[in-house]
């Protein structure tokens, strides 16, 4: 690997490098050492721009949430939420890594609060009350995370030939007798691992629970 130009090496090329790193290996193969052999540079070099890994980490993931749209303003408050749920999760189809990342360290990173501020904004301004919103945030973001983490799960699966054999052969062996309900929808299950269809069904749940408690 060539060696970075010297007085080119910055905090935004070492995020882009990690970003790649971690797009091809996970979070879990990723490591400062890594980058660093990538970059063609020693791994105190990075200690300039960045403490530790979870500082890089947070840098990468505030780079990827720093992508997502701003909320349409024009917009009445179910397709707001609609249109930031939907955002992240096209976000994190296209960066998995982002996955990971929130669900490792949730609560840290500027533009992670930014997003927030801005779906919270718009449950406020709708007239919910403040534990009311608080906990519409909470119950949405956890949905957003878990739905497309299992999707992107469900995918790398349906790419691994062995693993999809794996669950066809798990499936098929359940018993009718034991498991008479899961063996009977077992299609349908099949049909509801991901897509958009399935996540806009899960959030057009929510949001209608949601508008049971909008003030009048």
């Amino acid at each position: 690997m060539a060696r970075t130009p010297r007085n080119t090496l910055s905090s935004e090329l070492i995020v882009r490098t990690a970003l790649d790193l971690m797009e091809c290996k996970g979070t879990d193969g990723f490591s400062l050492r890594g980058v660093a052999a990538e970059l063609g540079v020693g791994p105190m070099a990075l200690y300039t721009y960045f403490r530790n890994k979870n500082d890089l980490y947070d840098a990468v993931r505030d780079h990827l949430m720093a992508l997502l749209p701003a909320v349409p303003e024009d917009a009445a408050w179910p397709d707001q939420v609609r249109s930031v749920c939907r955002g992240l999760r096209l976000l994190m189809l296209q960066h998995p890594c982002l996955a990971q990342l929130l669900a490792g360290r949730p609560l840290s990173g500027h533009e992670t609060a930014r997003v927030a501020e801005g779906l919270l904004g718009v449950l406020r301004n709708a007239g919910f009350e403040p534990e009311v919103a608080a906990r519409t945030h909470t119950t949405l973001f956890t949905y957003v995370l878990g739905a497309t983490s299992w999707e992107i799960q469900m995918a790398a699966e349906r790419r691994d030939p062995e693993a999809w054999r794996r669950l066809r052969t798990t499936m098929e062996s359940l018993s009718a007798r034991e498991f008479p309900t899961v063996v009977e929808l077992a299609p349908e299950l099949a049909r509801t691992t991901g897509g958009d269809e399935q996540f806009d069904y899960g959030l057009d749940l929510l949001l209608a629970g949601l508008r049971v408690r909008t003030p009048s």
